[in-house]
This record gives structure tokens, sequence and C-alpha cells, in this order.
């Protein structure tokens, strides 16, 4: 209730009151709702020589739109005005009110059905439409969503059981946390110490093939591709007749991380299963970088790379079988890179 309006029927009642004679009959009082009018004294009833006690009706209106009861005032001043009966009056829900679409707008497209056509045709956000001058909701969540898994690919971790399936053996490179990672590539390029003794105790010098595994900017790519893609090429090494060494894991590596590998074990060709950067489409692509005879001052022109292996882009047991007849190409133009095709033509 409006506090001014309960302080102008206070003053009233208690005026009232104080002009009322101790005994005789009783007043009851009404004061409507309605601000326009003026309470009325003239009703008289019969009572005793109890306590006045006067009831204002608080009805529905503009004050409270959904309670209505009763404001109890006593005579005895010492007292505190009482709501009884009051209830609360729910509104009736509206069934007839339409459920929000987010649907993909079209509106306004010179040829809506050539738009949905390149849809089908690509992952990529065309055609989406808008709501006002924003992206329609849904289209808008579905980017935040992708946005979130991008960023957990970068900083997630392959787990001790993928690593222990595969019989893999972990070394790590000269970087410690994940940020360091971001923001100091050169660092992932190189092995630490610990690294480098380890791979010189447990591997076979001078393999034909040396196929190593590291998480690069998606852990998540190696989780969900790495099995498939590993188990397959060891499969199509074997039926090709290529032999391959003692395989394992670079945590927080960087792709020029094969020279230093090269350094050490001095093999023919090495292939590096790495999580690629991930995108806005997918957040689980790996990639498989292979080099001839990698060693340190290697350019970048005599690499080669093997991307967008996932569900979405080359089955992982497809990509398998391709890499194994890749690098029996290397091996047998003994180059990659530019320096393959050069030899090819």
């Amino acid at each position: 209730m409006n506090p001014s309006l309960l302080d102008e029927i206070t003053e009233a009642v208690l005026k009232e009151f104080s002009n009322k004679p101790k005994q005789g009959k009783e007043n009851k009082v009404t004061f409507s709702s309605n601000l326009n009018t003026v309470p009325d004294f003239s009703k008289k009833t019969s009572g005793s020589q109890q306590a006045a006690v006067k009831t204002l009706e608080v009805q529905s209106g503009d004050h409270h739109p959904s309670t209505t009861g009763k404001v109890t005032f006593s005579r005895n001043l010492d007292t505190i005005p009482t709501f009884s009966g009051a209830k609360t009056v729910r509104q009736p829900e509206n069934e007839d009110l339409p459920e929000a679409d987010f649907t993909e707008n079209r509106e306004g497209l010179k040829d809506p059905e050539l738009v949905k056509e390149h849809q089908a045709k690509t992952p990529s956000r065309i055609g989406i439409g808008r709501a006002g001058v924003r992206p329609p909701t849904k289209a808008l969540l579905k980017f935040r969503l992708d946005h979130a898994a991008a960023v957990d690919a970068v900083y997630g971790e392959v787990t001790e059981e993928l690593l222990n399936k595969l019989d893999l053996f972990t070394v790590q490179s000269q970087v410690d946390e994940k940020s360091e990672f971001i923001l100091r590539p050169d660092l992932g390029r190189k092995l630490n110490q610990d690294g480098k003794d380890t791979i010189a105790q447990k591997c076979q010098k001078e393999p034909q093939v040396q196929i190593v595994l590291s998480d690069g900017l998606s852990s998540e790519a190696v989780e969900k591709n790495a099995e498939d893609v590993y188990l397959s090429l060891q499969q199509s090494l074997k039926q090709l007749g290529l032999s391959a060494g003692t395989p394992f894991y670079v945590k927080n590596g960087r792709v020029a991380v094969m020279d230093d590998i090269g350094e050490i074990l001095k093999p023919e060709v090495i292939i590096l299963l790495i999580g690629e950067r991930p995108g806005l489409i997918s957040a689980e692509s790996l990639s498989a970088y292979i080099c001839y005879k990698p060693r340190h001052g290697m350019i970048e022109a005599n690499r080669m790379v093997v991307s967008n292996i996932h569900a979405g882009g080359i089955p992982p047991a497809e990509a398998g079988a391709y890499l194994g007849s890749v690098l029996q190409k290397v091996l047998h133009y003994k180059a990659s890179g530019i320096e393959l095709i050069k030899k090819e033509n």
C-alpha cells in the first residue's frame, strides 16, 4: 500500500477516536481504495463499551494489484495493525504466447535455397541470419560453445590411460607450464635435458621410421584420433615392409622438436602426430608432420604435413594407411617437402 495513503488513513482513524465519547455507540468507518473519495463517518452502529475497532477494506487496484484483504486498527494505540485474510491472486497464464524461435532467418536473401545449398557443403558460419543488429541466439550460443571447446583443447592434458594403452613413455620439452607454452613457442621446439637422456637410453638408434606423438596445441586431437592413426600407421608400415623405431610422447611439444630428436636418434625419417591449433569448426584436428633426416637448421620448406585428421575431415584409420604410403615415397626419393616435389618431377 502507498505509505502516504496509510498515514492519511491512520490520522483520520485516530482523529475519529479522539472525538468519540468514552461510552456509547461504536463508529464503523469504511475507506474506499479510490483516493478521490472522502471517509464517510455518518454511519453509526450500536456496540458495547469495548474498544472501538475500525476496518479498512483494501480492494484490488493500482496500489495492490495482486492482493486483497483487511487492515484492522484497534483503539488501543499500543497495538500494531494486523493484516488478516490477505491472499495472493495469481495472474492467469497466457497459454497462447508463441514459443521462442531460434531458427535461421533467411528473410531478405535474394536466393535462400542457394544459401541453404552452400550451408550443406561447409561447416562455416554462412547465412546464419540475424536478430536485429546481432546474430540469432542459437548461432551466438553455438559460437560461444565452439570457442570454449577450443580453449579447453589448448589447456587440456593427454591422459595417462591413452599413453599406457599405446605403450608410450613420456618426455618433455623445455616448457614447464601451458601459459609458457603459449608465450614461448621456441621452448616447445627443444627437449629438456632429462628428455634427451631418456630418449638416448630407451630408443632404438638410426631407425628407418621414427614415430613420435605430441599434444601440441590440442590435447583433444590426440585423445580422439591418435590411437586409430597410430595403429593403422603401424599396420601400414608392416605391410609395406618398413621398420619403425621406439615410439614415445612429447609433452608440450612443437613441430620443430623433431630436429632435436633427429640429432639424438638419427632416423631416416620422422613422423610427428601432433594436435593442430584448434578453430571454431573443430578443436580435435590432428596433423602428421613428416621430415627426411631432420637435423638442427632444417628449413620449414623441407617438412611436409597431412592435416585435418578427425571424424569430420580425413578419417583417422584412413589417414594412418595413407601416411604409410607417404613415408614409403619419402624413403624412396630420400627427400621431403619441396625437395620431394622437385625429385618427383
